[in-house]
């Protein structure tokens, strides 16, 4: 019964869009037919005419402020009268009934245009033709003729959204029937591959635009607005991910929650809210967080109040309502590139994940100068590049598993895995912050090494001192490259040219830094980063459902990851505390 909910869902919502597109079909068609005075094309308008009032009686009182105006289009219609005058109110009230409806104009994800061309071929071709000319016998003896896809004066008023309306629906007194068997996401397919067979082959990449945008544009409206050259790409290559789509899927998950809440399945209700999150906000969280963080930071406060208010049927109608306003209200707004932001976070983490490095490599390469033994420089370099060529082969292993698992997941286990390493890496720093013995441990241990003539032993050395914050430095880079894939290799690039940079000072300088002064500084960033990686996992598991809100009156810094509930505070708590406590400690138990 669940897997059907979808289902009576889009069927409970379809006299809205049933109403919206019959308008546009009357908008785009009947200034052409006025025109043509085509006695059959004009009673045919007469009929959509009736159809769309009807459908407007049957929605009740939400629809009632547009029946006088409906009614106004209806009788201009039967009198073949004012075309234009007709176009413009039929768009204006499709609009309204769009609006009204919170009827989705664009497909929930990406359509696959190999699906709509299979669909075509086995349903649409009989009548319409492979090619979409509709010169096939069965379109010949059809009357009214079906469409032909290839006709500038058809496809001038034609968007995908009203392809898809028409396969949803059907055209009452034609041939064209609805074909309610095929999924939304297939008549979104089929409906942007009818588009294709007027384009020639695209040549590179498409220009940014919206899955909404080439929705409810015509050709000529793209051309237009993106020029004629680009059509081809932007017909041919949908988007891979749009925003305002993934914003439309998770309003969709809100409202089956709606819909549970109300049939008393509260636990099924809020657990959809939770897949709501996941399966439609979670993918572009990052995209977004680039653009607006506020407004990620406020859709996540709604999400959060709409699953603690489940079991209380007014508290969780206002709040899935509200958050459904300020999901079509972020739909609406405009996509960004966060190229620049991903550019600096990424060169900065490199900074400081390489600084770590850095204060060890610098030792090594000290130690060696000390030693008379420079020449043996060259195995510590490679050791260290070894390590950052591997934690370049972990980031492209991180990029392929966050691709194929779920994302919030793997973040969230990441984020816990990254809190121990952090901690493990603090205490390893304090404890060689007594900088004679920390080098009487890398002298003894180099000229084992070197004693031996082994370079293998001096490049395990090195490449052990570097591979723990490389391997970190790739896990924290994922979740930027989640954003901008370009501008975290561009930041992580210039990172490491500035790490190199800092490598080769300290190489030149040795001792004249102030190293333990720099391992304590190490400590406190470390332990501190650990705090806030452990506050975002935290939260990231209540955000999975699997644990509880506690929410406690508290200010939030998300970016810091600090939240405002009991589960995410108390263990950020513990764990800035526990290294104080253990250093303090950590004396009298050598003392006794």
């Amino acid at each position: 019964m669940l897997q059907l909910l979808p289902t009576l869902l889009l069927l409970a919502a379809s006299p809205w869009a049933r109403l919206a597109g019959l308008l546009q079909y009357l908008e785009g068609d009947y200034p052409v037919a006025v025109s043509s005075q085509n006695e059959a094309e004009l009673q045919e308008q007469a009929g959509f005419a009736d159809e769309a009032l009807q459908a407007a009686h049957e929605l009740g009182p939400e629809a009632a402020p547009l029946l006088p105006r409906l009614e106004a289009v209806a009788a201009k219609v039967k009198a073949h009268a004012d075309a234009e005058g007709v176009a413009r109110e039929c768009g204006a009230l499709a609009r309204e009934a769009i609006s009204l409806g919170h009827v989705p104009q664009a497909p929930r994800r990406p359509p696959d245009l190999e699906t709509g061309k299979k669909l075509w071929l086995q349903t649409c071709a009989v009548c319409h033709g492979a090619s979409g000319h509709a010169d096939t016998e069965v379109g010949k003896a059809l009357q009214p003729a079906p469409a032909d896809f290839h006709d500038p004066e058809r496809m001038a008023t034609l968007t995908p959204y009203k392809a898809f309306n028409t396969t949803s629906f059907g055209l009452k007194g034609t041939a064209m029937v609805a074909f309610p068997q095929f999924s939304d996401d297939e008549r979104w397919s089929l409906a942007f591959f009818l588009f294709t067979f007027r384009q020639p082959e695209c040549k590179g990449e498409p220009p940014r635009a919206t899955l909404e945008a080439l929705a409810t544009s015509t050709d000529g409206q793209l051309s237009e607005r993106l020029g004629a050259d680009a059509l081809p790409c932007l017909r041919r290559k949908p988007p891979a991910l749009d925003k305002a789509a993934q914003l439309y899927a998770a309003r969709d998950g809100v409202e089956k929650a709606i819909a549970l809440h109300h049939a008393g399945r509260v636990d099924e209700a809020r657990q959809t809210v939770v897949d709501a999150y996941l399966e439609g906000l979670e993918p572009i969280e990052p995209m977004m967080r680039a653009r607006d963080a506020s407004r990620v930071s406020e859709l996540e406060r709604a999400f959060t109040r709409t699953r603690l208010s489940a079991g209380t049927t007014p508290g969780f109608e206002r709040d899935a309502k509200n958050l459904i306003g300020l999901l079509d209200k972020t739909a609406a707004g405009s996509t960004a590139s966060g190229f620049w932001s991903v550019f600096i976070g990424a060169a900065l983490i490199l900074l400081r994940e390489g600084f770590e490095a850095l204060v060890v490599v610098g030792a090594l390469l000290a130690v060696l100068k000390k030693m008379g033994a420079k020449e043996h420089a060259r195995i510590v370099h490679f050791g260290w590049a070894t390590a950052l060529v591997a934690g370049v082969g972990a980031f492209v292993l991180g990029h392929q598993l966050l691709a194929a698992a779920d994302r919030e997941w793997v973040e969230t286990s990441v984020g816990f895995f990254a809190v121990v390493m952090l901690l493990y890496a603090a205490l390893w720093l304090n404890a060689r912050s007594n900088m004679s013995r920390f080098m009487g441990e890398l002298r003894e241990k180099m000229t084992g090494a070197l004693g031996r003539g082994s370079a293998a032993g001096l490049f395990v050395i090195a490449f052990t001192a570097v591979g723990r914050e490389s391997f970190e430095t790739a896990l924290f880079i994922e979740g930027l490259a989640s954003d901008s894939p370009a501008g975290a290799t561009w930041g992580a690039a210039a990172g490491l040219v500035l790490v190199a940079a800092l490598v080769v000072f300290v190489t030149r300088v040795g001792f004249k830094l102030p190293m333990k002064t720099l391992f304590n500084a190490s400590t406190v960033l470390l332990v501190a980063t650990a705090v806030v990686l452990l506050g975002k996992a935290m939260h990231g598991l209540q955000e999975l459902g699997v644990l509880p809100l506690l929410p406690l009156p508290f200010f939030e810094l998300p970016a810091l990851g600090v939240f405002s509930d009991w589960l995410t505070l108390l263990p950020q708590a513990v764990v800035a505390v526990a290294p104080l406590l253990w250093l303090k400690w950590r004396p009298a138990r050598r003392a006794a």
